[in-house]
């Protein structure tokens, strides 16, 4: 991205549409939006974010925004922790919430798993004593817990801290400077029919301390370790319904997993953009480095994978703007997350492919190959955000296994 807010002409740095060639996805009411959130995110966001990320630390007046890098200190919440709230939560907690949470007045994120649990949602755990105290109850265990019952205030004493690697989606990620956070507790027995979502309040709330996680990736994320101690949490901050949480996490996962896959996509076009540039001037051996055919093989291996899977992305986009949710939800499920997947093995290919013709100066993290050098670290925080990358790919089979058998069994009832 340059500040003049033209495509670059570098090959692999725009996607098709951008350069010009006809799409059957974008009206011109989509590039006047592209050209001016770009021109905004240059002044505001692009040209600070490797000042940002050396430092690890995000201005607090950045409030608006969603990319990778420095933007990951904001998208966990707008992206992944608001979602809950706009579709399940009541008329009272969002017309109490949202709008504070949807200018970045006050900022949120969101809180899944637990060490133990991983990418195992429903395998949260917490404990209760057995006799209640008052008009609250004290709850304990790893990660969260509340216990639920109408027309009262009840207390959550957890100790949760967050999976360190998994930082995007399942760690705490912008834990340390959010105001709230949207919540998988249990409040039932064990299994997914235990689960429920809440609003807990965070950042300066009784009961509730927080500390930073420094991480190898992504370091402005705001990755956070916090420990609630007894902390009082309104009852009508429960979204949706009591028990319903894994339904509420599951179809949350959906577009946060297809985020993602657009982050890892775009990351990945600068990363290889960065490596063609480089060889196109760079001179080994009396020759530039793109005159070197074992150098343009790697370079058109990586660039094909990423113009599949960016194909493939805008396809899903496509389609899930045109179905109902409850439809997009059952047949692009199990696509979504196979796409994420792919998504993030091309950006650790692109990563690979531009640290490798970079040579010594990839490894750096200073001058030509610093950019090239972060993002080959930001790749794991690409890989497992948003359920591991071999959890995503069983899902994604399973998924279409189901959905075949249904139409299976419609197709011999039709018979009959």
């Amino acid at each position: 991205m340059s500040p003049t807010n033209l495509p670059n002409p570098i090959p692999f740095s725009e996607p098709p549409y951008l350069r010009g060639l006809p799409s059957p996805y974008y009206t011109e009411g989509h590039l006047r939006f592209q050209k001016a959130c770009r021109a905004f995110l240059w002044e505001n966001l692009i040209s600070h974010a490797t000042e940002w990320e050396k430092a690890g630390q995000v201005p607090d007046h950045m409030a608006r925004s969603g990319l990778a890098g420095p933007g990951t200190s904001l998208s966990a919440g707008f992206a992944f922790g608001i979602p809950p709230v706009l579709k399940y939560a009541s008329r009272e907690l969002q017309e109490r919430m949202l709008p504070d949470m949807l200018t970045g007045r006050k900022r949120t994120c969101i809180a899944i798993t637990e060490p133990e649990a991983g990418s195992d949602v429903a395998n949260i755990t917490t404990t209760r004593p057995s006799l209640p105290m008052g008009s609250f109850t004290s709850l304990t265990g790893r990660r969260s817990g509340m216990f639920y019952v109408p027309g009262f205030f009840y207390s959550l004493s957890a100790f949760l801290v967050c999976d360190v690697f998994a930082m995007l989606c399942f760690g705490i990620t912008n834990g340390i400077w959010s105001d709230y956070t949207t919540m998988a507790v249990r409040t039932g027995g064990p299994g997914a029919a235990g689960l429920s979502v809440m609003v807990v309040p965070l950042k300066g709330y009784p009961g509730v301390s927080m500390r930073p996680i420094h991480v190898s990736g992504s370091k402005t994320s705001g990755t956070t370790y916090i420990e609630l101690d007894d902390v009082k949490v309104p009852v009508e901050n429960l979204i949706g319904r009591e028990g319903d949480g894994m339904r509420i996490i599951m179809t949350n996962f959906n577009h946060e997993r297809l985020t993602i896959s657009v982050q890892c996509t775009r990351q990945a076009r600068v990363a290889l953009s960065a490596a063609f540039g480089y060889c196109m001037k760079r001179e080994a051996f009396g020759k530039t480095l793109m005159d070197q055919p074992v150098v343009r093989h790697r370079l058109a291996k990586a660039g094909a994978e990423l113009e599949t899977v960016s194909a493939w992305v805008e396809q899903i986009l496509y389609q899930l703007s045109k179905l109902e949710k409850k439809e997009a939800d059952r047949l692009l499920g199990g696509v979504t997350a196979m796409a994420k997947a792919k998504a993030a093995m091309v950006l650790n290919e692109c990563a690979q492919c531009a640290v490798l013709l970079f040579g010594g100066a990839g490894l750096t993290q200073s001058g030509q190959g610093e950019l090239v050098e972060a993002i080959m670290r930001d790749v794991p925080v690409a890989r497992i955000p948003g359920g591991s990358e071999d959890v995503l790919l069983d899902l994604a089979v399973r998924q279409l296994v189901k959905i075949y058998q249904t139409q299976e069994k419609k197709l011999g009832q039709a018979k009959i």
